[in-house]
């Protein structure tokens, strides 16, 4: 009971927001509000799934574009071991064989992940755009660096050290052309794991180069048509 005139206290009444514990509690208030609507959108984002790159990305123009570059690289690889005994020759290709054709199992796989069609509308090349050197596509419509079939075909007619100079001539601007390709996916991809791909394709390819060269030299140079 209390006495006559003396006002009755609720401690457990909401204070005056302009009171010192009001202002706390409406800080309270908001920043649970805030946390709410992040939660929110934290957990749509979740519902939705990772964020895959999309059709027009460098990291699907790259997985796209380098794996039939590679499919190539595998086709001459194949046959010129068909055509010459040349043990440094089959060795050499048998490397580049196998291992294109994983790399290229792994770009094929990533279009799957990211449900992406594995060929698109998009132009060849389109994803280097703003790079000079590859900006625009040969007349022949095929990627830089691609024999021609005229060219597969001569190396599928060929024999011997024959075969081995043609297949050379042929895998040298195929490995130019994909060292570019590889240093432009590296540096501008988005997904980690495409730009760790294609900076091991520029290491290996530049240091394949070495290689392709020194045989090349050794076998008396390019065949002339």
């Amino acid at each position: 009971m209390t006495d006559e005139g003396q006002s009755v206290v609720d401690d457990d009444a909401t204070p005056p927001a302009g009171t010192p514990r009001g202002m706390v509690v409406a800080a309270v208030v908001l920043l649970l509000a805030v946390a709410a609507v992040v939660g929110l959108i934290a957990g749509s984002r979740l519902a939705a799934g990772p964020q895959h790159p999309s059709t027009a990305s460098v990291d699907a123009g790259f997985a796209r574009d380098m794996g039939a570059h590679h499919a190539q690289a595998v086709e001459m690889s194949t046959i010129v071991r068909e055509r010459t005994d040349d043990p440094a020759t089959r060795s050499l290709a048998l490397d580049i064989a196998l291992t294109q054709q994983h790399q290229l199992g792994q770009m094929y796989g990533w279009l799957e992940l990211w449900d992406l069609p594995q060929r698109s509308a998009e132009p060849v090349m389109a994803w280097m755009s703003d790079h000079t050197s590859h900006a625009t596509v040969p007349e022949t419509g095929l990627m830089p660096g691609m024999a021609t079939r005229a060219e597969l075909n001569q190396l599928s007619a060929a024999e011997g050290r024959d075969a081995e100079r043609i297949f050379l001539q042929l895998m040298i601007p195929h490995h130019e052309a994909g060292v570019e390709m590889a240093e432009y996916a590296a540096n501008k991809a988005e997904e980690p794991a495409v730009r760790h791909l294609a900076t091991t394709m520029v290491r290996a390819q530049t240091a394949e180069l070495t290689v392709l060269h020194d045989m090349l030299d050794e076998r008396g140079g390019p065949l002339e048509p």
